[in-house]
């Protein structure tokens, strides 16, 4: 079994909320977020309470006491043979990876996860596969598959994926809720992002909109999922991943002057989802209860 993160305290189970390198990349003019040297960002998210970073940088992490993820494309078996010692050497706590392109056989897919698997237990190191398109999670079908043949998997729930690319609200989110249980019961990563049914990646102005409970349900389920096998010491990482226009994730939108421009800031977003998904956390502790 992929195991879980674990701070090697007695600690109850608990919720680390960090935040993907990539969402504090090229911020646009109107943002308030730190646009500065790489010290000088990695600052900023410690100050604001954020306690590790994906894709930061390993020494700037130590200056200022954020813990550290990691993040990977795996295409083939052999790909983080090269990857695992320096992540073992660089203190990460775990990976969260993109695997394979979609386009792979059952037998293929297999021969891809049985190498994860080994290389997380060779090197006693976490390895979550992302729900993610174009790779072999893109779709909510073939990856609940992937449980059956392979129960001991463990997942980074990215789901803005699935809830925009397979328009998960058609014909009913409830009934993908429950086909899809079994993968919740494996999410040990999460990738903050809300989405909506056209677009993968939007600013929540209203908390209370059909799709932004659509995620805090779906959150909350994987927290469940987590809890309900979480030993002391285990914590589960909700990592925002707010990515920018260029590569198509933040929608635009025509300014005054008709220029276009990023839709809203993506840094007072991401603190924003720090209070959402504490909402979550409570909500999955109580239920549980």
């Amino acid at each position: 079994m992929i195991k879980n993160t674990n701070d090697g305290t007695n600690n109850p189970p608990s919720l680390r909320v960090d935040v993907n390198y990539g969402t504090l990349e090229d911020l646009p003019a109107f943002s308030d977020g730190p646009k500065g040297s790489d010290s000088e960002k990695h600052e900023a998210i410690a100050k604001v309470g954020f306690e590790g970073v994906q894709d930061g940088d390993p020494e700037l992490c130590k200056t200022f006491n954020l813990q550290l993820t990691a993040h990977a494309r795996i295409n083939k078996v052999g790909d983080l043979d090269e990857l695992m010692p320096l992540w073992k050497s660089g203190n990460y706590n775990c990976a969260s990876i993109h695997l394979g392109w979609g386009m792979e056989s059952d037998e293929e897919i297999d021969v891809l996860v049985r190498y994860v698997l080994e290389t997380s237990k060779k090197f006693d190191f976490p390895i979550y596969i992302e729900t993610h398109r174009a790779t072999i999670t893109q779709d909510l079908w073939r990856t609940v598959e992937l449980t059956k043949r392979f129960p001991e998997i463990r997942f980074n729930g990215d789901f803005s994926h699935w809830y925009t690319g397979q328009e998960m609200v058609y014909g009913g989110i409830e009934n993908k809720w429950k086909f899809i249980q079994p993968v919740f019961d494996r999410v040990r990563f999460i990738h903050g992002r809300i989405g909506n049914p056209g677009s993968i990646q939007v600013d929540v102005i209203d908390k209370n909109a059909s799709y932004v409970q659509d995620f805090k349900e779906m959150w909350k389920r994987s927290f469940l999922g987590f809890l309900k096998s979480a030993k002391p010491g285990d914590y589960i990482c909700f990592t925002i991943e707010l990515l920018k226009a260029e590569i198509f994730y933040e929608r635009t939108i025509l300014d005054k002057n008709g220029k276009e421009q990023e839709e809203g800031d993506r840094w007072q977003q991401a603190l924003l989802y720090k209070e959402i998904i504490q909402e979550c956390w409570e909500a999955a502790q109580k239920e549980l209860n």
